[in-house]
């Protein structure tokens, strides 16, 4: 026997429901004929009649009955088969492996997944922490979809890098520390350093800002956790130069912060393929993201 056509169960359900074969053909914008076809197919695949004809009414059969109701469940499961499918192609559902450095994490990061949550529950991001540059070979084998990067970085065949936000980045003290208006990279090798390690971008950047000022100081401890650092200084081991996000940053007063001269900025970029290369799940993270840009260039 032949597989039964989900068309013609349809059919059958709306003539069971509305009673007559041209109030289903109405309903289901098929000619009459059309609608005896598919319930004589029916009819003829099951060798069992399917309706009983009144004069005012069609009614199932008992065996008509039973074919309504398990084709209900079958047409429910086939519709939301295929509301899914659409779901997946219009990147409402699906995965998008994103990376990011540990410095977006603590206060820029969680208002970005905040965000995203709120728009499209149904997409699983899956989130990796790690340095921009080594988050940016991740990205050119395809270890990741997008990544949140500092800027600048070397480029990579078939990688775009967008621009998305400028942070400052200032001198981070203990509360009582005695401090100039602005610090300099002179007064600031004179105290403890907490740097991050090496090979970060944030690392290198204040390194050359040193190095400008003529300056190589070696720090007391290196450390790749922001929020460490930032506890670390309230303790008074030392004092460090950081991206500042938020108020909150200065732990309920225990730190303070002092602008740097020369001033240091973060410039935080999405490293992503070209968007026709972006399946719809990405493309809908990176225009999330993208909502967090900055008006600065």
């Amino acid at each position: 026997m032949r597989e039964l056509n989900l068309d013609q169960l349809r059919t059958l359900v709306a003539i069971a429901d509305l009673g007559s074969f041209s109030a289903a053909g109405r309903a289901l914008h098929l000619a009459q004929p059309t609608v005896s076809l598919h319930v004589s197919e029916l009819e003829n695949r099951l060798d069992t009649a399917l309706l009983l004809r009144g004069h005012r009414r069609v009614t199932p059969t008992a065996a008509g009955a039973d074919l309504v109701a398990r084709a209900r469940r079958l047409l429910r499961e086939a519709d939301d088969a295929v509301e899914a499918i659409e779901r997946h192609r219009d990147g409402q559902v699906g995965r998008v492996r994103l990376g990011c450095t540990a410095g977006a994490v603590t206060y820029l990061l969680p208002r970005l997944i905040a965000a995203f949550e709120a728009r499209h529950p149904d997409i699983d991001v899956q989130l990796t922490l790690g340095t921009s540059a080594g988050l940016m070979r991740g990205l050119f084998v395809d270890d990741f979809d997008l990544a949140l990067v500092a800027l600048p970085q070397a480029g990579y065949p078939t990688l775009e890098l967008t621009p998305l936000r400028r942070t400052p980045m200032l001198a981070i003290l203990p509360a009582g520390l005695a401090a100039p208006a602005a610090v300099t990279p002179a007064w600031l090798a004179r105290h403890p350093l907490i740097l991050e390690e090496p090979d970060t971008h944030i690392a290198q950047t204040v390194t050359a800002w040193f190095a400008a000022a003529g300056l190589r100081p070696r720090p007391r401890i290196e450390v790749t956790i922001n929020e460490i650092t930032r506890q670390l200084v309230a303790t008074g081991y030392g004092v460090s130069v950081l991206p500042f996000e938020h108020p909150d940053e200065t732990l309920g007063g225990r730190l303070q912060v002092r602008p740097l001269r020369p001033a240091l900025v973060r410039r935080m970029g999405i490293a992503h393929r070209q968007a026709a290369q972006l399946d719809a799940p990405a493309r809908r993270v990176l225009d999330t993201l993208l909502t967090f840009r900055d008006a600065k260039p």
